[in-house]
């Protein structure tokens, strides 16, 4: 058995190592965790950058990585505390945008603005407890190569956004959406689709 296997087997093991890595009732590391760990732990292509004022709430026991000449803009959260976040190449994510694992980001996506892409999910079905009390879900949410995510927009878990897909600012994506559509509102829904054999981007008929 494997030292993080331990610790996750152990309760009070596990419990002294969270305390060590993350201050009581807050969702971001430590100062050391953010000095010593995560340089060593996480992997930033060549080129890739994130601004001075981004929240990094990442954390050395699941993966953060981001590819090559990617960008985070100012004002945005990364969150890998409950899941893997993972940046492809020449991908930039927006001001003020918020990403929470587990989220895969493939290569030349563009995020804008003000976007929340979340693969977590809190429980609420005891109605005895506060949901912020009760056991967190997380479901993977994937978008893929060429995406483009309009201004305002929301990705719920468990979304996979197809390739060169666009979606329109203010968007609630509750489904999955197919490559090559552009979708929009809330929830969102197709709205053109491009036709490869008359090479034009063509209204989805409802």
């Amino acid at each position: 058995m494997g030292l993080v296997d331990k610790i996750k087997s152990n309760p009070k093991l596990k419990k002294f190592v969270l305390w060590l890595l993350i201050p009581k009732n807050k969702a971001r590391p430590r100062f050391w965790v953010c000095l010593i760990l995560n340089p060593i732990k996480h992997k930033k292509g060549k080129g890739s950058s994130i601004d001075r004022s981004v929240r990094k709430d990442v954390f050395p026991f699941n993966p953060f990585v981001m590819g090559k000449a990617s960008s985070i803009e100012d004002f945005a959260t990364i969150n890998n505390g409950v899941g893997e976040l993972i940046i492809g190449d020449r991908t930039r994510i927006g001001i003020a945008c918020v990403l929470i694992g587990p989220v895969h980001v493939g290569n030349d996506v563009m995020l804008a603005q003000n976007i929340v892409v979340s693969g977590l999910n809190h429980g609420y079905e005891d109605i005895n407890t506060p949901p912020s009390q009760q056991k967190v879900t997380t479901n993977l949410i994937t978008i893929e190569d060429d995406v483009w995510i309009g201004a305002n927009s929301v990705v719920v878990a468990g979304v996979t956004i197809g390739k060169h897909a666009v979606v329109a600012a203010g968007s609630v994506v509750t489904k999955n959406v197919e490559p090559f559509t552009i979708v929009g509102g809330n929830p969102a829904k197709p709205l053109k689709k491009y036709n490869p054999d008359t090479n034009l981007w063509e209204r989805v008929i409802k």
